[in-house]
């Protein structure tokens, strides 16, 4: 990174970049024991949804990476954030799980299916015709639609799960009417995690490994972001992309001095 800007402050995206699945990815708990060591503010990012952060805490524990559980910033928080400032103690019907539905009830919000405020779509693994029904009628009778981030799909041990995306596009297909996406690549959630940590864009920077979100979104919030090639894009794929990050290493194993040396040393 040829800038003399200090790094105070690190967001990372987790899969792809700390783990695969329940596999950590090496380097991993060396940079976040560096992170932790160094005092410096950090925010681990996922769009996933599914779970809070005591449970996301809980499975990096078992991949042995220790990441404190007011470290961890979901979709669901940066939605419920979202919600909180747009229409205060309002009433959501929520297609989603625990994640979603806990974040939402730290805000105020009851849920209910009585002319709810919003829909808000989450990810889920036990979609039902009955719930996406509902929703497509909640939001035809005038309900306002939210959905937490716009991935087709997702990886699973036994291969691709359609995501929060495509059945977001199916209710849109049923409805014509789009969500509004609050998560990556959403600057939006790129500013919501910086604010939860007081941090200023200038000296923070964003790990990811897809350039279509953890990049993209790190760049439209004016962040300093670094790829790292141990996820969904490539380094041959890099090129194809109309923009660049500010670094690209093989690893965030390459991060780690980086992480522990103190503020302005770069």
């Amino acid at each position: 990174m040829d800038t003399v800007r200090p790094i105070e402050t690190w967001l990372t995206d987790m899969d792809g970049v700390l783990v695969h699945e329940e596999d950590p990815i090496v380097g991993a708990s060396d940079f976040v024991e560096a992170l932790k060591s160094s005092g410096k503010k950090f925010l681990v990012l996922t769009n996933n949804s599914i779970y809070t952060p005591r449970d996301l805490r809980a499975r990096l524990l078992g991949s042995g990476i220790d990441v404190p559980e007011e470290s961890i910033w979901t979709s669901a928080l940066a939605t419920a954030d979202f919600l909180a400032d747009q229409r205060p103690e309002g009433t959501a019907y929520v297609v989603g799980e625990s994640g979603m539905t806990n974040a939402l009830h730290d805000i105020g919000y009851v849920m209910t299916e009585r002319d709810p405020d919003y829909v808000v779509l989450g990810e889920t693994r036990t979609y039902s015709f009955e719930a996406i029904t509902k929703a497509i009628r909640l939001i035809e009778s005038g309900s306002r639609f939210i959905a937490t981030n716009p991935d087709p799909s997702g990886p699973s041990p036994q291969g691709t799960l359609p995501a929060t995306g495509s059945v977001a596009a199916l209710i849109t297909r049923a409805t014509g009417r789009e969500p509004y996406y609050i998560g990556k690549p959403n600057p939006l959630m790129m500013r919501s995690a910086l604010n939860r940590l007081e941090a200023h864009s200038e000296t923070t920077v964003m790990i990811g490994d897809r350039m279509d979100t953890d990049i993209i979104s790190g760049l439209e919030a004016g962040i300093r972001t670094v790829l790292v090639t141990t996820g969904s894009t490539r380094p041959d794929m890099i090129d194809t992309f109309p923009y660049r990050p500010t670094r690209v290493v093989d690893s965030v194993a390459d991060l780690v001095d980086l992480a522990r040396a103190p503020s302005g040393e770069m």
